[in-house]
């Protein structure tokens, strides 16, 4: 299945800015292109935010972090 841009940003959003979904919503192949597009376009409080609201999982926190350069 082809990865799309605009539904990587749209699910990043939504999972780690609005908490209204959640990686086991989304399509599985889109997991990791989700947490680089947030590493990459959300700061360390948005997404340490989502962590702290339970929208993202300790792991998921983790494996994003691991994308901030």
């Amino acid at each position: 299945m082809a990865i799309y841009s605009f539904r990587t940003g749209t699910y990043a959003r939504n999972i780690y800015l609005y908490g209204n979904t959640s990686f086991d919503s989304i399509p599985a192949e889109y997991h990791e292109p989700v947490k680089q597009y947030a590493a990459q376009n959300f700061s360390v409080d948005q997404i340490e935010t989502a962590r702290n609201n339970l929208w993202i999982s300790e792991i998921e926190y983790t494996d994003t972090m691991t994308y901030k350069s």
